[in-house]
């Protein structure tokens, strides 16, 4: 049989446009090169430690990164098996773990709130099953939006794992991640990936230190190239000495990265604080009667912002109760001044909560 030869591909060549979320502004098409899918591609390989014995399943969307780069293209360059379903369905997914082949599974932390919803109406002896078959998986992931302390110990109790968190965005893949070995702190995004650049820089272009709120900037081979058709833009996004800014915020705590959100959503500024939206949400969510939860700041002539909150609620509570209840944990400044309760939070298709969603309903 004749072989071919591969045409040679220059690694600076144009190689994949994915599209931003737009969960904060309109989606821009984020160019990549050859270079930096295997930079981003092998060093996930490397940390993650895959190999071709791997099994994973793709739930997750293919135009996002989460799904594109993270399970498929690192299954492919490990030569493991990737099995697909064609929608979510918390049935299909126990379904297939109980086979005893999948070994690696990534998702979102809406996808684990339903699974875990799901394994806790099942019998106690179907319980035990999926939880036996479970703690078998070698690596299990979430990432793509907060996840709430509550859902990893939720399912460390179910599954036997602690949840890999990691952080990253369409314009760099990933960037910054808990160990493969070694502490996966709650509540943080972990260490720098090899290769990866990161710095936290203030409002006064100051890097900040320990503890101090700043946003994070990222300089590597697994940084983008450009926007597509939009030079301005491109050129907005980079410091002068070339670091991408992502636009959230997070600090260094003990080493580890912890996120306290985006700029432009996440961060309320209120009566001269800067406030961490998320982090007012995972006090909410450990309230016995909320499901879910979303917090926004509102435009306020006095306060500058005021902190609003949107709830899924388990159970009737008033918002007077509610309030009783954080002011025992949360300093006043921080407790929300409105509220608004619906069936179900907006999301797009990654699971992420469209916060500027939120803000019109108020």
């Amino acid at each position: 049989i004749p072989i071919a030869e591969l045409p040679y591909i220059d690694k600076s060549r144009k190689a994949m446009i994915l599209y931003t979320s737009g969960t904060t502004n309109k989606p821009k098409g984020v160019v990549s090169t050859h270079a930096n899918l295997e930079a981003q591609i092998s060093t996930l390989v490397t940390s993650w430690e895959w190999t071709n014995s791997d099994h994973t399943l793709c739930v997750l969307p293919l135009h996002h990164v989460h799904g594109i780069v993270n399970v498929i293209s690192c299954a492919m360059w490990s030569g493991a098996t990737c099995e697909f379903i064609p929608e979510f369905s918390a049935v299909e997914i126990f379904r297939l773990f109980k086979k005893g082949k999948i070994n690696v599974f990534m998702a979102v932390p809406t996808i684990y709130f339903k699974l875990i919803t799901y394994w806790e109406s099942l019998p106690i002896t179907e319980q035990e099953l999926l939880t036996a078959c479970m703690k078998k998986f070698r690596l299990m992931v979430c990432g793509s939006a907060a996840l709430p302390v509550s859902v990893m110990e939720k399912w460390h109790q179910i599954s036997g794992h602690w949840l890999l968190e990691r952080y990253g965005m369409t314009e760099i893949a990933m960037a910054i991640s808990n160990p493969f070995h070694g502490e996966r702190r709650p509540g943080h995004v972990g260490l720098p990936l090899p290769g990866v650049s990161v710095r936290l820089m203030g409002d006064s272009e100051e890097i900040k230190e320990e503890l101090e709120p700043g946003e994070i900037q990222i300089k590597g081979p697994n940084v983008f190239q450009s926007y597509w058709n939009k030079p301005s833009a491109t050129q907005e996004t980079f410091t002068e000495d070339g670091w991408f800014k992502t636009g959230d915020v997070a600090h260094l705590d003990a080493g580890y990265y912890k996120i306290l959100g985006r700029s432009s959503v996440d961060i309320i500024k209120s009566g001269g604080y800067k406030l961490s939206a998320l982090e007012i949400e995972e006090v909410l969510r450990i309230h016995p009667d909320i499901e879910d939860c979303g917090v926004v700041g509102l435009p306020d002539e006095e306060w500058g912002e005021v902190v609003a909150a949107v709830l899924v609620l388990k159970n009737v509570i008033s918002k007077e109760e509610i309030n009783t209840w954080l002011r025992e944990r949360l300093p006043g400044y921080k407790v929300p001044r409105l509220y608004q309760f619906v069936e179900e939070l907006p999301r797009n298709a990654m699971g992420k909560v469209t916060k500027n969603d939120l803000k019109i309903m108020f």
